[in-house]
């Protein structure tokens, strides 16, 4: 059997606004990564993917469930061995050009980490590995001695990339790494990030919005909405076969370049607002939006079952591909 890196049971992260009122950002989420692979998770904006990746990383703490890396709970390492814990789980964030501090050179910025852990015994040894780590991205030495304003923002993502692995990390979270580059500098940001995969046996969370690429680079997917998980499966069963229906949307709302394709999927586009996150009502947090949905989905949230091998759905009537009832 495959080993697992990641385990999530049950993790939840709430968020209190004002006196009274909490934000469910994170409610009941439960996958698994094995080693070497990629999870790609999708979900529209503020469904919680970014905040699963952070408390994953305990840059959050949890408000309860766990967090496995290796085995062990994230939340309940003591403070002593934190440390060797950020070695071994970085970030690559959303924003290059926010993620990056300008007072530093790039040199700097890649090798703090070298600093912070104590990676390299010798001056000529730190600036062998600081090299070595942009070469690894695609970038030149002669770029260390240069400050982030003087790259464009696929050259600031490299170095973002270089300076999670400048400790040596077996788990990185790509937290919407190229949601704000140029379609052409994604797909080049996508092949260093699966080169480096193979190279160094790197396991992935690849949060993003862009299914297509999403399919392209991930093994598995887990799809959220509103702080839950909906669905998970391997990338070309999601893909092929989607069964919750907010998946089946979300995958009509994707552009296609296919004109018959385009009036088969105008049935399945998602209508209506997604409802609040905060002090959210008992039942499916999809029912409001949902065609399908009973008084059962209303009165309790459905749990993630597995409906077929690897493939979870939180449905009590999953489907293949529904066509929305009229009215």
């Amino acid at each position: 059997m495959a080993e697992k890196l990641i385990e999530v049971k049950s993790l939840r992260k709430y968020f209190r606004v004002g006196h009274s009122q909490v934000l469910h950002a994170v409610e009941d989420v439960s996958f698994t990564i094995e080693k070497g692979k990629t999870l790609g998770m999708v979900g529209e904006s503020g469904c919680g993917k970014t905040t699963v990746g952070r408390t994953l990383l305990r840059l959050y703490d949890a408000d309860g469930g766990q967090a496995l890396f290796d085995g062990e709970d994230v939340h309940r390492i003591p403070r002593n061995r934190q440390k060797g814990l950020s070695r071994r789980m970085q970030m690559v964030f959303q924003d290059p050009y926010a993620s990056l501090d300008p007072r530093k050179t790039v040199g700097a910025i890649v090798g703090e980490g070298l600093k912070i852990h104590r990676l390299c015994k010798t001056k000529a040894e730190y600036d062998a590995k600081v090299f070595e780590l942009l070469e690894m991205v695609g970038l030149n030495r002669e770029h260390a001695s240069r400050f982030p304003h003087e790259f464009s923002g696929g050259q600031r993502q490299r170095v973002g990339i270089a300076r999670a692995l400048s400790v040596g990390p077996e788990f990185i979270v790509c937290d919407e790494a190229i949601s704000a580059l140029d379609v052409s500098i994604q797909a080049q940001v996508i092949n260093l990030l699966m080169r480096l995969q193979k190279q160094l046996g790197l396991t992935y969370l690849f949060i993003a919005h862009d299914l297509s690429m999403v399919r392209h680079v991930a093994d598995d997917v887990a799809v959220m909405y509103l702080g839950t998980l909906v669905e998970t499966a391997p990338a070309d069963t999601l893909f092929e076969h989607p069964m919750h229906p907010y998946t089946v949307g979300l995958l009509a709302a994707a552009p296609e370049p296919d004109p018959d394709y385009e009036q088969g999927r105008k049935a399945n586009l998602l209508t209506g607002e997604v409802p609040s996150a905060i002090n959210p009502k008992p039942g499916c947090r999809f029912c409001p939006r949902c065609p399908y949905a009973t008084d059962e989905c209303r009165a309790a949230m459905p749990p993630l079952a597995e409906v077929e091998l690897g493939h979870r759905v939180a449905c009590y009537h999953p489907v293949g591909q529904p066509s929305p009832v009229a009215g």
